[in-house]
């Protein structure tokens, strides 16, 4: 695949997108390296980047968010690991072990999750492990930037002395203060601090009676600073041992960066990866926001956009609370080239832009806003000739820099190009520069190149209806308000409604009658046939509209008219059958009834007891006989329904104990309400309402009526405040 030329990329504002993808970015090494990017012609390396890009972008809406990935760039450090008797200062140790420690996460997690994220783990896993400078960074330094004392054995006797040393120097101190403070030498202050030295505060009459070293004086004079005579060796021996201190510690970190100069191969592609994650991650971040995804990427040379929409358009639109209105568009090899028309301002040219933006943005690693249904395909070039380019510098004309961009669209073009022209032809003498854009798009055709143009001129519209691959499209206009719709409609040329626009703006109607009167009577015919056609087109689009709304209502009614049926009818088949069952046992109670009469009568038990058995045989008669094996089965059966129905009724029962627990803890975590004597509390596990008689610390009588009760204030919730 060829680069795309930077003029396109200007032209379809694509350095505008990589500023919004920027501003998402976490690391200032990220910011600076999204404005870097540019079309990928590496086919296999772009479909790895979009697909790491989808990856990151479900990372949103699963459990398993991807960790951070936030760092301090180490470029200035990895400078410095290649020239010899350099030094790395601590700040630079501590990021190099952030980097280290945040790809180590990176590494565990990925691996964790690799069936989720396969191609975010292929990247982290090509990284070589590396446990060893962490440590050895963690070993040296602690959480606060400060050398350890077990850096090193003399670093920690040095460091045992300089508090042994401390020690005495803060006792004579303690002494002297003591000693002058008793002979009413110092002043109300008694001491002070003077370049990081205790000093005493010695009364300016007094200060030849206090032996030791003058360190300054007060801004009035009477007050002397002074630094007694006893602590001065031991601040020498002090002074001695600090600079032993910096020696080694500047010899421990001259050892751990001569240590780590091997890796600095290894610390350069743990930046690089990180720099990588966050770009990733912005482009997650910007797709997500306008709802983005990645359309099926096809090799039929079909490019299917639906429901696309204008990502710095839609942003805009969005941060404005504004509707933004998509497109849909087709090219393919029936259907190479589509010349859009109609009206100014009607969106023809965001139509171009949206296409051209979009198929960029993909060739770039980026997600893009349309339906999910979407395929596209990918373009060697992309050929843009959009706005006024007139050069002042050159000396050229718009119309001139125009033949000059069209003579390297004849250069460049071939089967795997798609153009973009916008108000193409313009800029000369509308015959002559319409037959000269007719003669370019004719090239274009025989090329197989695809293209969208937007142009007003009637010969590139019949031009595109005669060619078997080209196509005319419009952008929908409303003829009575003659407002916009922003409707891209493909298969018939669109009406610039160029008189009815001008009536609408107050041009006067002698005015534009006389205009009409100066041009071909064919022309003013052609283009009024167009305008008509377009209307029956909105007439018809607003009937079939309203139709299918009405087809899926009249199908709703129909599917809940056919429910409802299927409810009675069940419903009239069980009052059937229990009507049978009842008129059955009714029946079977007479004719017992009749046999009690008789036995009533004439007391005689064989008589009954023949004619009871004679019933039950006959009940019995009517009954399905059935085998052990079958009535076994059918016992099983009821068991196994009634055990599926217990674990049902368990585990809505667990259900119920969870929901209820997050409800209580929820509860727990709102602020407490303060209660008062008088308010209607209840437990939180209770449903019982009472009053607050007393409250006595942590403690409250609770009064429902019947009894009483004291509990504590953490289990009561608030039901209504004391009016």
């Amino acid at each position: 695949m060829q680069s795309i030329h930077p003029k396109t990329l200007k032209d379809l504002e694509f350095p505008t997108v990589l500023e919004q993808v920027s501003a998402r970015c976490n690391t200032e090494l990220g910011k600076e390296v999204v404005l870097e990017i540019m079309p990928i012609t590496d086919n296999g390396l772009l479909l790895e980047t979009l697909g790491q890009t989808s990856e990151y972008l479900a990372s949103f809406s699963n459990d398993n968010r991807i960790p951070n990935h936030g760092f301090d760039a180490i470029n200035s450090e990895l400078k410095l690991l290649t020239i010899e008797n350099t030094t790395l200062e601590i700040s630079g140790f501590r990021r190099i072990g952030n980097i280290c420690k945040t790809v180590s996460l990176h590494q565990k997690f990925f691996k964790k999750f690799k069936e989720y994220y396969p191609l975010l783990f292929a990247t982290v896993d090509a990284l070589e492990t590396n446990e060893f400078i962490p440590t050895a960074i963690d070993n040296v330094i602690d959480k606060f930037g400060e050398i350890r004392d077990n850096a090193s054995e003399e670093l920690r006797r040095i460091r045992v002395q300089i508090n042994e040393v401390r020690g005495k120097i803060n006792q004579s101190f303690g002494v002297a203060l003591t000693r002058y403070q008793t002979s009413e030498f110092l002043d109300e202050i008694r001491e002070s601090v003077v370049e990081n030295r205790r000093v005493l505060a010695v009364k300016a009459m007094y200060r030849k009676k206090v032996k030791g070293t003058v360190m300054g004086s007060s801004k009035t004079g009477s007050i002397v600073y002074i630094v007694p005579e006893t602590t001065l060796n031991f601040v020498r021996q002090l002074n001695n041992l600090e600079f032993e201190e910096k020696e080694e510690v500047q010899r421990i970190l001259n050892q751990l960066t001569d240590t780590f100069r091997p890796y600095g191969y290894l610390l350069k592609h743990y930046q690089d990866y990180l720099t990588h994650i966050d770009i990733t991650g912005a482009k997650a971040k910007y797709a997500s926001e306008m709802n983005a995804l990645l359309p099926k990427i096809n090799n039929e040379k079909e490019l299917f956009l639906r429901d696309a929409y204008h990502p710095l358009l839609y942003l805009n639109n969005k941060y404005k609370k504004e509707k933004t209105w998509p497109q849909t568009i087709k090219l393919h090899k029936e259907n190479r080239i589509i010349v859009i028309s109609g009206p100014n301002a009607g969106g023809k040219s965001i139509t171009l832009k949206t296409i051209g933006l979009l198929q960029v943005m993909l060739q770039s690693g980026l997600l893009i806003p349309v339906h999910e249904r979407s395929t596209v395909c990918l373009f060697d070039k992309i050929l843009t000739d959009i706005g006024d380019n007139q050069s002042i510098e050159n000396h050229l004309s718009t119309y001139s820099y125009r033949l000059k961009n069209m003579n390297q669209f004849l250069k460049r073009c071939n089967d795997k190009t798609l153009f973009l022209i916008d108000e193409f032809g313009t800029g000369s003498d509308p015959e002559l520069g319409g037959a000269l854009a007719e003669a370019f798009l004719e090239v274009f055709y025989e090329r197989e190149a695809y293209g969208v143009i937007t142009t007003h001129y009637a010969n590139l519209k019949a031009l595109a209806n005669e060619l078997p691959h080209a196509t005319n499209a419009n952008m929908l206009f409303n003829s009575k308000t003659l407002e916009p719709t922003f409707q891209l409609i493909l298969g018939e040329a669109g009406s610039s409604f160029t008189f009815e626009v001008a009536q609408k703006n107050g041009i006067p109607y002698s005015l534009i009658n006389k205009a009409k009167k100066k041009i071909e009577r064919g022309k003013v015919r052609f283009d009024a046939t167009i305008a008509k056609l377009q209307k029956e087109r909105s007439k018809m689009v607003q009937t079939g509209s309203r139709l299918q709304d009405e087809e899926a209502k009249a199908r709703d009614e129909a599917s809940r008219l056919e429910q409802l049926n299927a409810k009675i009818k069940s419903k009239l088949e069980n009052y059937q059958e229990l009507y049978d069952h009842n008129q059955r046992m009714i029946h079977l109670g007479d004719k017992v009834n009749t046999a009690a009469e008789r036995y009533f009568l004439d007391n005689k038990k064989r008589p009954l007891i023949s004619e009871l058995l004679r019933i039950v045989e006959t009940e019995n008669s009517k009954r399905k006989k059935t085998s052990a094996k079958q009535t076994k089965a059918k016992q099983a059966q009821k068991k196994q329904v009634a055990q599926e129905l217990e674990k049902k009724i368990v585990k809505v029962r667990q259900e119920k104990k969870v929901e209820k627990k997050k409800a209580i803890q929820k509860e727990q975590n709102k602020p407490r309400p303060v209660f008062k004597i008088g308010d209607r509390v209840r437990l939180f596990d209770g449903k019982a309402v009472g009053t607050i008689d007393t409250l006595e610390k942590n403690k409250a009588s609770v009064n429902y009526g019947m009894f009483m009760t004291n509990v504590n204030v953490d289990q009561l919730e608030l039901v209504e405040k004391k009016k």
